[in-house]
């Protein structure tokens, strides 16, 4: 699965890459990828998450390697039929700030749930009992270098959790967050048993545009 977010990057221009993971398996990871040159990184560096904190407890180990520069933030289980690339163009010609991948899904009480108002998001609702819209933040996100200013200054959350979500709604209160709409199918292997077979059905259904990509 590791494969499909690499080449995802691959595809929208990132040649600098830091791989976060954790667990038993993580020295898996080493042999598997490498160096990265296979996808045509530049580098590719590894971090061990501890513990299970939180998206936005990862993206902080990441802070040294990342530096001064943007950073685009992707979940290893999310697969997408298309490409970041026009994203990716966006978010470099936009103002600093953020931008999210929406997609519309029949299940968004599974998600962040993303409120608009007049082609502006007003506010991230994580995992809502009655959602207010079926349009849910994806595992793509684009930030400029402060992000790691907001996740130092972050709170756990009542699961013990570091939220990328409360990072997100900071740059949707500071103004600053924009948002692209993904074109293609979206899949989260990791939500559920039922979305890891969904992923693979639509995988084998309809393939990928970075699939001829994926190293052999």
């Amino acid at each position: 699965m590791i494969y499909y977010p690499l080449a995802t990057l691959a595809d929208a221009g990132i040649t600098e890459v830091m791989l976060v993971t954790g667990g038993q398996s993580a020295g898996s990871f080493l042999p598997l990828l490498g160096d990265g040159k296979q996808f045509g990184f530049n580098r590719l560096q590894y971090a061990y998450q501890r513990e299970a904190g939180g998206i936005a407890q990862a993206l902080g180990l990441a802070e040294e390697f990342v530096g001064t520069d943007d950073v685009l933030v992707i979940l290893g289980d999310n697969i997408i039929e298309g490409s970041l690339s026009e994203a990716a163009n966006e978010f470099r010609n936009q103002q600093g700030g953020a931008r999210l991948i929406l997609k519309e899904v029949s299940n968004p009480s599974s998600y962040g749930v993303v409120e608009l108002y007049e082609n502006r998001i007003t506010e991230i609702i994580e995992k809502p009992d009655n959602p207010k819209s079926n349009l849910v933040a994806t595992g793509y996100y684009f930030f400029d270098y402060s992000v790691f200013q907001v996740v130092e200054e972050l709170t756990p959350s009542g699961r013990g959790e570091l939220e990328i979500t409360d990072v997100n709604n900071h740059y949707v209160r500071n103004g600053n967050m924009h948002y692209s709409i993904l074109d293609g199918f979206w899949a989260d292997g990791g939500e559920s048993i039922t979305s890891y077979l969904e992923t693979n059905n639509l995988v084998a259904q309809h393939g990928t545009l970075n699939r001829a990509d994926l190293p052999e």
